[in-house]
């Protein structure tokens, strides 16, 4: 049975929150964990539409045009990996996934379909709101100061300013974390990375998962390189991690010594520098040590309002 969406009323600003910063769609069909996270949301100035469902929450960014949506995994009837993927088929819109501590294959399987960030259960509202904040900071500003500035390598070309990406004319379609990770590599060339720095240097974190860069790396390549399980341009340093070779580069090596980099090498949960070839993993699969946790308990009980003077 669906519910009804609910919405603070257009160009409302809640008592004692600064100034509207953007709307933002909260999708999840547990009323409590939505009346925290749209309180908290509101305090940070920001207008919230709530959808207890999945085809609620396609109908609503359709008629309200959210600048980002706060998206549980476990909704009712339709899930939210599907309406992430619907999403991603027409809409750039930013996705940061609410997921079930433990849950590692949907949280996997979120990045892989276009989501920018995760927040996994049970998690602090404030943490919540500064991913909001940090997610739509980056989809918003330019990258450099007042000015127009285009980063190239071959055929490819970056305008930081637009935050459009062309290959051959042909404009990619990169989420908010995909056009970050390109244009930061594309500004350190021939610098190798390990995961670790790029976790901190693109997303701002100075800890999580890395299997969240290797998915990025993955899908940024299947939209970059001509043969992503031979990648020419973002390439795998075996026993570090990742560097941007320019095109010119890359065809003037032997293409026999190019590193390789396959499904098996990219496998979410593996370590902080690639594995060796020949390893086999296939992309996405449950792993018997991340089992994902069932969800015994209300969502109610997997969320910390940290104010309590304010909890409903």
């Amino acid at each position: 049975m669906l519910k009804a969406m609910t919405a603070t009323s257009p160009g409302a600003t809640p008592a004692g929150a600064s100034p509207e910063r953007g709307c933002v769609l909260v999708v999840d069909d547990d009323d409590t964990v939505a009346e925290v996270v749209t309180r908290y949301l509101e305090r940070a100035g920001f207008r919230v539409i709530h959808a207890a469902d999945g085809p609620s929450a396609l109908a609503a960014v359709q008629s309200h045009s959210p600048d980002l949506i706060v998206l549980d995994l476990m909704l009712p009837g339709m899930g939210g990996l599907e309406v992430c993927r619907r999403l991603r088929e027409t809409s750039p819109v930013p996705v940061v996934m609410l997921t079930a501590l433990g849950e590692e294959t949907d949280r996997i399987a979120g990045l892989e379909l276009g989501a920018d960030d995760y927040v996994t259960k049970p998690f602090s509202p404030r943490e919540l709101v500064l991913r909001v904040q940090s997610v739509l900071r980056r989809a918003a500003a330019p990258l450099e100061t007042p000015g127009r500035t285009l980063l190239t390598s071959g055929d490819l070309v970056v305008d930081t300013s637009a935050r459009e990406a062309r290959r051959g004319g042909r404009l990619l379609p990169l989420t908010v974390r995909e056009f970050d990770l390109l244009t930061f590599l594309l500004r350190h060339p021939r610098m190798a990375f390990d995961r670790a720095q790029l976790l901190e240097q693109v997303w701002g974190w100075t800890y999580g998962d890395h299997s969240t860069v290797t998915v990025h790396v993955r899908r940024l390549r299947e939209k970059i390189e001509d043969d992503p399980a031979r990648p020419r341009l973002l390439v795998t340093v075996w026993g570090i991690g990742y560097r941007w070779e320019a095109p010119e580069a890359a065809d003037a090596s032997d293409p026999s010594e190019a590193p390789r980099a396959s499904a098996a090498s990219e496998a979410p949960g593996a370590s902080n520098a690639p594995e060796a070839p020949g390893a086999s993993a296939a992309p996405g699969a449950p792993d018997a040590l991340h089992a994902p946790a069932r969800r015994d308990a209300p969502d109610s009980l997997k969320i910390r309002d940290e104010w309590p003077d304010q909890r409903p």
